[in-house]
């Protein structure tokens, strides 16, 4: 089963807490990335998201599997939307569950930032100014 998805739409947590549930783990810690209403001091209005899919699946699939060789975790699981989003909108979770707290919440730190820093999605701001401009972080 794949640990790493795009979504093109809005999704519920509650299945991908559940795919997370062990008898080994005792710990479970996430991350969820929101639409903010600001960037570099600038008013944000919203943001669109796209993503070359197949890269982006097989590279988020693989820093899944880095992360459960790296870390002491059961699993671990991320998605990250695609398209059109509002302001205060879902864009990003990630889930690590473990026998103890402090490996799921180095691996959900770790597996966000190796997401931001190599899967190819790219944000395309709109600001307050009418201005828009693309982003892809380091």
């Amino acid at each position: 089963m794949k640990r790493f998805a795009l979504s093109d739409a809005a999704f519920d947590l509650a299945p991908l807490r559940a795919r997370l549930l062990s008898p080994r783990a005792g710990a479970f810690a996430t991350f969820e990335g929101w639409v903010r209403d600001h960037h570099g001091g600038r008013g944000v209005l919203g943001l669109r998201y796209e993503a070359y899919a197949a890269l982006a699946e097989a590279e988020g699939e693989r820093i899944l599997a880095e992360a459960v060789q790296r870390f002491d975790i059961v699993d671990a699981v991320a998605i990250h939307r695609t398209g059109e989003l509002a302001i205060g909108d879902l864009a990003v979770w990630v889930g690590a569950s473990a026998a103890h707290r402090g490996p799921a919440f180095d691996a959900c730190r770790w597996i966000i930032d190796e997401v931001k820093s190599r899967v190819p999605i790219w944000k395309h701001e709109r600001y307050a100014d009418g201005q828009t401009e693309w982003l892809h972080p380091p």
